[in-house]
């Protein structure tokens, strides 16, 4: 079955390394797609990236193989890629990873760029954060499946979404998963 995968959150969160973890975990992740990667592999600018990725994107589409999408989620592009590859009969999955507070993720990228990776502009940051649950909003009605990790100390899954619910798991209780809750419980889909 060809997959379109989402590693999605806001930047700082842990996108690459949950996708790492997956890596291990499953075979069907098919060509994976980091912007960010393909920016500092390549040398080229954040925008040169960005078109590169999209480029990627619609190559696995018209080829019909499996891809993998790290993202923000932020724009347009995830959920229009997502409606095409759902036309496409692609089973959609979002793995989703959140924080708190934008503070974290900040911190987060600050370690990293302590360590030779990239900066985000803080701006860019709390933008991303403060409009994570609308951007969240855009792309789950296309996925087949959905589900969220707490990234505070190592990747906890907190909760999924199926069937137009979101089902807490577990017993831990992030502020992030319970604002989300709260978010998705106001929206008629």
């Amino acid at each position: 079955m060809k997959t379109y995968t989402i590693v999605g959150g806001i930047n700082g969160t842990g996108k690459s390394s949950l996708t790492g973890v997956l890596r291990t975990q499953t075979t069907d992740l098919g060509t994976v797609i980091d912007v960010d990667r393909l920016t500092a592999d390549r040398g080229l600018t954040p925008l040169e990236g960005g078109r590169a990725a999209l480029g990627r994107i619609r190559d696995c589409l018209d080829k019909g193989v499996s891809f993998t999408q790290e993202t923000t989620l932020s724009g347009h592009l995830t959920r229009e890629t997502a409606a095409r590859a759902r036309e496409l009969g692609y089973f959609i999955r979002l793995y989703y990873i959140g924080l708190d507070t934008p503070e974290e993720c900040i911190a987060r990228i600050e370690n990293r760029v302590r360590h030779g990776g990239h900066a985000i502009p803080e701006k860019d940051v709390r933008r991303r954060f403060a409009g994570r649950w609308e951007a969240l909003a855009r792309v789950l009605p296309y996925c087949d499946e959905a589900r969220f990790f707490d990234n505070d100390n190592g990747f906890a899954e907190v909760a999924e979404y199926r069937n137009g619910a979101l089902s807490l798991k577990g017993e831990l209780r992030p502020r992030w998963i319970t604002e989300l809750d709260g978010y998705l419980s106001g929206l008629e889909y």
